[in-house]
């Protein structure tokens, strides 16, 4: 099973995170009126990069100073809000659909690209 993983390569693991963005993206829609909610996100590429082990940084001395920080551990980061709500809500419905639509359309991107690697290993298997 490894080796049918590894040829999916990393557009598998992004559609797990663009999965995971798109829930956080439509929960800060559905509580665009709710007081005090914080709009929340993920670093996008810095969680691909942590989730296929490319760009992990290690401590190699006790010198060295500590990596990582919310966006290492996996963990949602707040949003900035350009122009803050009286209330406390920072969800700013523009910047919120826009990034959800960026984020289906490249979701819809891995998905078709993982089609495409998934024919040709069917094509492959077959001896077409």
């Amino acid at each position: 099973m490894t080796g049918f993983r590894d040829q999916l390569g990393v557009h598998a693991q992004a559609l797990v995170l663009r999965e995971t963005r798109n829930n956080l993206l439509t929960s800060n829609i559905a509580n665009a009126a709710t007081p005090h909610y914080k709009a929340r996100d993920i670093d996008f590429g810095a969680e691909l990069a942590r989730a296929s082990g490319n760009g992990t940084l290690r401590t190699t001395e006790a010198r060295h100073f500590a990596v990582g920080g919310p966006a290492a551990t996996g963990e949602a980061l707040y949003r900035d809000p350009v122009t803050p709500a009286l209330d406390g809500n920072t969800v700013e419905m523009a910047v919120e659909q826009m990034e959800f639509a960026e984020n289906t359309l490249r979701y819809q991107t891995s998905l078709a690209l993982l089609n495409r690697r998934i024919s040709g290993l069917m094509t492959a298997i077959k001896g077409e």
